[in-house]
């Protein structure tokens, strides 16, 4: 007589009398060790069908609990390969971009937190996400350098950075990585792997693909040591398209223009030639030709102490600085509309001021000066005598050069209390680099539209800006039928104010206040 095999609910006894095997046949017994061998090879936690009634009893076909959704994100990223950014060509160019000062906490990346973001590290953060440079290895990881820094509320209308970025193929003795395995995570998501047909030979993402996420600049960027890649791509190979990607991450108050390949040794700060600032201001009951006759007076080589803000912790002691270019005109929009309310002569004017380098709030502490020339508190000959500063030119031989007739300047070495213009009017407008260091040049158009695109952006934001200010003029012709400006109040002319102390002091106070004992020559400087 044949005996059934036992079914799986009686392969778990609740009491402690073991199965009769001595009657089961031989096919039986067979049967029910495949069962357990089946039992132990796919549920091998689970306890032994001869464990003590005090332990937990488990089905054997019971299947393990799943993973959570946490978890299977996190074997599903860890599991994916990090970018190699080893494994790509890269290349130094220069970037021309423009920034609205206005909204940003300055151009230089600061380490610690700011109540603005600062332009370096939006742009970073962008370059970051387009996978054109390392995030781990920070700025000095790509070689990162700016021309001229900014100050909070400055804008930049020529600013250039040079660094290393990835660049579009690579040589052809490097291994292409699959397509058809894992891709690479983002900066903040995946991307689709699909194969680019905007750069020939290049299995990476689109960087178009790359270009809709928010950047997040508050997340520092490494300052690390790591060596600058320098593997090159071959030559006549399509470009990447770095200005199309980097604007379309970008908020709008940052438009990159162009960009250049350079070589290894170029260097956005001293490469540069001149650099080019604009003052913005209302010429209205001002005295213009005066502000003309002032600004003259600031080219050529001049200490500028008076003119600018002492920073002792770069302990300066020469302050001679050259200008080549120092001039004011009225504002004529491009379009050939004006400045906007027909009076050329009382309109929005421009300082353009050109020199090879500026010290700290130089062009903010000239233009302060040249107000006060301007509403006729101040004479032009003030500029010569806060000129006529250095204190070791005790022979008169860089005394600055007045008009015929002019009585020579009083020596000034101490500078005068006054407080330097506002920043939102300034912008660096240019910096000009020599056409073999710098050929800068634009994406291909394309389909998009390329640089009509970017032409359109602006176009629409100077329009905003001109509205905005007709209906300010507007606001201010509607309450001047009830309102009367200020009253002037007591001026006392800058020769007469109380002086600061001499670089000199200041400097060894600095040394003194921190334990050094530096005996700095002419010109020399610990940072």
């Amino acid at each position: 007589m044949d005996h059934p095999v036992p079914q799986k609910q009686e392969l778990v006894s609740h009491t402690t009398d073991p199965p009769d095997f001595e009657s089961w046949t031989r096919e039986e017994l067979i049967a029910r060790l495949k069962e357990l061998s089946y039992s132990s090879t796919s549920h091998p936690s689970a306890p032994s069908q001869t464990s003590s009634a005090s332990k937990t009893d488990l089905d054997p076909d019971q299947e393990p609990k799943s993973p959570s959704k946490s978890q299977k994100l996190k074997k599903s990223k860890s599991s994916k390969r990090e970018f190699d950014f080893s494994a790509y060509p890269t290349r130094k160019i220069a970037l021309k971009f423009s920034y609205a000062g206005a909204g940003f906490g300055g151009l230089a990346w600061q380490t610690g937190p700011t109540p603005l973001p600062t332009v370096e590290g939006v742009l970073f953060a962008a370059l970051s996400k387009a996978r054109l440079v390392d995030p781990d290895g920070g700025l000095e990881g790509c070689g990162w350098e700016r021309c001229g820094r900014t100050d909070r509320g400055v804008s930049g209308a020529g600013q250039v950075v040079s660094l290393y970025v990835r660049s579009s193929n690579r040589p052809s003795s490097t291994p292409l990585p699959s397509s058809t395995t894992e891709t690479s995570p983002g900066a903040s998501g995946d991307v689709n792997p699909a194969m680019t047909t905007n750069t020939e030979g290049s299995d990476l993402p689109p960087l178009d693909a790359l270009s809709q996420a928010t950047v997040n600049s508050n997340v520092a960027p490494a300052s690390t040591s790591a060596s600058i890649p320098t593997k090159s791509d071959p030559e006549g190979t399509k470009d990447l398209r770095y200005l199309h990607t980097l604007n379309a991450i970008l908020p709008p108050s940052i438009r990159v223009y162009a960009w250049a390949p350079v070589a290894p040794t170029f260097s956005a700060r001293f490469s540069c030639r001149t650099r080019h600032y604009k003052y913005f201001f209302s010429a209205r009951n001002l005295d213009v030709d005066g502000m003309r006759a002032g600004a003259a007076r600031l080219v050529g080589e001049h200490d500028f102490r008076n003119l600018c803000k002492l920073d002792p912790a770069k302990q300066l002691t020469s302050f001679r600085r050259r200008i080549v270019r120092a001039d004011i005109s009225p504002l004529v929009n491009r379009g050939g509309n004006g400045n906007g309310n027909g009076d050329g002569s009382k309109g929005m004017h421009v300082l353009d001021l050109i020199g090879s380098a500026f010290l700290y709030n130089q062009v903010r502490h000239i233009m302060a000066v040249l107000l006060l020339i301007g509403a006729r508190l101040e004479s032009p000959s003030v500029i010569s005598a806060l000129l006529n500063a250095d204190p070791d030119e005790s022979d008169g031989g860089r005394v600055p050069v007045v008009p015929e007739g002019e009585t020579p300047p009083p020596r000034v070495t101490c500078k005068p209390e006054y407080q330097m213009a506002d920043a939102l009017p300034l912008v660096l407008w240019d910096c000009e680099y020599a056409p073999e260091d710098a050929g800068w040049r634009t994406d291909d158009t394309g389909s998009d539209g390329g640089s009509v695109g970017l032409h359109s952006q602006l176009v629409g934001l100077a329009e905003r800006a001109q509205v905005e200010a007709t209906l300010a003029e507007h606001f201010l012709a509607a309450a001047s039928e009830f309102h009367a400006p200020a009253p002037p109040g007591r001026y006392v002319r800058l020769l007469e104010r109380k002086r600061l102390e001499s670089v000199e002091v200041v400097n060894a106070r600095w040394r003194s206040r921190r334990g050094l004992n530096l005996s700095m020559g002419p010109g020399r400087s610990i940072t």
